[in-house]
């Protein structure tokens, strides 16, 4: 009876471990993932330092770009501005959604 507790036990223990792995390790939603594979990919060359406190070329992305609205930065996206080329040809229309999702999860920093 004993070994048949311990066997279960340890049967238990594997199976939190393994559920455990199985949960996503941030709280992020399939189209904010999306969002942030996106931004690393199509924007991190300008927008996200390549090393800690390390200058960009373009200001940080968080909730507060586009003064927090939504409709700014996706014409940021879309057509560009004076410093920044427009990526409406390159990036579907999903995919901008998914930056501005994305974007509503990142704290501005002080």
């Amino acid at each position: 009876m004993k070994r048949s507790l311990s066997v279960f036990l340890l049967l238990l223990a594997g199976y939190a471990q393994y559920a455990g792995a199985q949960q996503p390790v941030d709280s992020l939603n399939e189209q904010q993932r999306l969002g942030r594979q996106v931004l690393a990919q199509a924007c991190g060359v300008c927008h996200l330092p390549p090393a800690r406190n390390a200058r960009t070329y373009g200001p940080s992305l968080n909730k507060g770009a586009g003064g927090g609205d939504e409709a700014v930065v996706r014409e940021y996206i879309l057509n560009g501005t004076p410093r920044m080329p427009s990526f409406q040809y390159f990036l579907q229309p999903a995919e901008i959604d998914a930056i501005v999702a994305y974007l509503k999860t990142v704290p501005v920093n002080k």
